[in-house]
């Protein structure tokens, strides 16, 4: 691989310009060279060296780039993961991988066909939330895990119009979040036997579900995934019980609200999460405090770099993508039918 890897970004909307170009400046090894963008104007006020192209399925197929990233609207990720593939590109794509299953395998083997890397950009396993409760589980602090529950709930109740609330392919809040929420609970238990699931569409003049509330069960554990939006406050982000006590995460990774603000990646203060976790031991006392883990979203982008270069591990492997998209199928099906639903897990594993 040439030094810098020359990167593409295909996209600038909310996803593209608060997440992946700046964590991308910041990666050593990364340079971001171009972007597929409608509005040049806009991307050049934050990135004015960078050369902006209009037509998307060119600049995924340039033999100017290396790595093509993809974070443009969901409906479009598995054909343009497939035209930079068989063009000899190496492919980022945004979450979700795909829209079903058979894309996710198509992309795969058009990857594996190419002989060139497909990761999936699964940044909320660098979250300090998930990374503090992750290691609490590790370190025996609850003992046996029976019930984790995972939120991310968010306070907007008025529907904006945007591609993401609208009624089609890839749209709603489960194919937006449930991505996040399956990938972490996949990182700690593996997959589940069943998968149950309850979409709802809550919101006055919602075209899509703006509620998810899916349960994966295991043999021996329960695993709580829940999004909302007219949550304005009094959940947390996880709670875990277990045979020797109770993990209390109450709030949410600072990196997004960091980034909205401007802050640099790795500038003093990145990552860093003041809210502690909370343990009980069932005493009836006060809760044993935690400091939590910093986080750091840059891991998955050097990831990347130390696979096309040294020959590193995918940080997250297409069968782990596969994975996730087995569960986040499990669940629109199990929330159309009514019925748990055995996910499709075949080249997974």
């Amino acid at each position: 691989m040439p030094h810098p890897i020359r990167v593409a970004l295909i996209g600038y909307g909310y996803v593209g310009k608060t997440f992946h170009a700046p964590l991308i400046q910041a990666t050593p090894g990364l340079e971001l060279v171009a972007v597929a963008s409608s509005d040049a104007a806009k991307v050049h006020a934050d990135w004015p060296d960078v050369r902006v192209d209009g037509d998307p399925v060119a600049l995924a197929m340039s033999e100017s780039v290396d790595l093509v990233v993809i974070a443009s609207p969901n409906d479009s990720h598995a054909p343009l993961a497939l035209a930079a593939l068989r063009a000899g590109r190496h492919v980022v794509v945004d979450k979700p991988f795909t829209l079903d299953l058979t894309e996710a395998r198509a992309v795969i083997a058009a990857a594996r066909d190419a002989d060139r890397l497909v990761s999936v950009y699964h940044n909320r396993r660098w979250d300090s939330d998930f990374l503090t409760v992750r290691q609490a589980i590790e370190d025996g602090l609850v003992g046996e895990v029976a019930h984790l529950e995972s939120h991310i709930d968010r306070f907007r109740p008025v529907v904006r119009d945007r591609w993401r609330e609208r009624d089609g392919p890839g749209g709603g809040l489960w194919y937006d979040l449930g991505p996040h929420l399956a990938d972490q609970a996949l990182c700690l238990f593996g997959p589940p036997e069943r998968v149950h699931a309850n979409l709802g569409t809550l919101r006055r003049g919602a075209q899509v579900d703006d509620w998810a509330h899916v349960v994966l069960d295991y043999p021996t554990r329960r695993v709580v995934l829940h999004a909302g939006m007219l949550v304005a406050g009094g959940t947390h982000r996880f709670v875990v019980h277990g045979s020797g006590g109770t993990l209390v995460k109450p709030s949410i990774d600072r990196q997004e609200a960091q980034l909205i603000e401007g802050m640099t990646p790795g500038a003093p203060g990145w990552g860093e999460d003041p809210d502690p976790l909370l343990v009980y031991d069932g005493s009836g006392g006060a809760p044993r405090v935690v400091p939590a883990i910093a986080g750091d979203q840059r891991r998955f982008y050097a990831g990347v770099v130390a696979a096309l270069t040294t020959g590193a591990p995918n940080p997250v492997p297409p069968g782990e993508a596969l994975a996730v998209m087995a569960v986040v199928e499990a669940a629109a099906e199990a929330a159309r039918t009514g019925c748990a639903v055995v996910p499709d897990f075949a080249g997974a594993f």
